[in-house]
C-alpha cells in the first residue's frame, strides 16, 4: 500500500496580492516608484497607493536591508581568535576612521572658504553698487 501525500489546497494569489508581494520583495523604493507612476498616469491610482501605504504602514516600516547591514557590521567587529589579525584590523579601522575625520574636516574647511569667498564677492558687489548709486545721485 502506498501512502497518499496530503495536498493542501491553496488558492492562487490574486493580482493584487501578487503585486503587493512583488513590491514588498523589491523594497520601499518600489512602492514609492509605483505611487509616483500612479500619479503620473492616473492620479486616483497614485492617491490610492499613497493611502494604502500609509494605512498599511509601508512608509514607516524598517527596511530589511538596513537591519541586515547593521547585523553584518556587528559581526565584523567580533574577534576572530587570531590576535595578530585582530590587532591589524583594529589598527586599520582606527587609521581609516582618522582619515575619514581628516577628510571631513578638509571638506568643512573647503566649504567655509567657498562660503567666505562668495560672501566677500557679494559684499564687494554691494559696496560697488552703493558707490555707483551715490555717484549717480551726486551728479544728478
Amino acid at each position: 500500500m502506498t501512502p497518499v501525500a496530503a495536498t493542501h489546497e491553496t488558492s492562487p494569489l490574486g493580482w493584487f496580492s501578487r503585486a503587493e508581494a512583488w513590491l514588498d520583495s523589491k523594497g520601499k523604493g518600489a512602492w514609492i516608484a509605483a505611487m509616483v507612476l500612479g500619479f503620473v498616469f492616473f492620479w486616483p491610482v497614485g492617491l490610492t497607493l499613497l493611502f494604502y501605504m500609509i494605512w498599511s504602514k509601508q512608509m514607516f516600516k524598517k527596511s530589511s536591508c538596513s537591519t541586515h547591514r547593521f547585523k553584518r557590521g556587528m559581526h565584523m567587529m567580533t574577534p576572530t581568535g587570531n590576535s595578530a589579525f585582530d590587532a591589524y584590523r583594529e589598527d586599520t579601522l582606527r587609521r581609516l576612521e582618522d582619515e575619514q575625520k581628516s577628510f571631513e574636516d578638509f571638506l568643512e574647511r573647503l566649504r567655509a572658504a567657498k562660503d567666505k569667498s562668495e560672501f566677500d564677492e557679494f559684499m564687494d558687489e554691494r559696496a560697488q553698487k552703493a558707490t555707483e548709486s551715490r555717484d549717480q545721485s551726486a551728479s544728478a
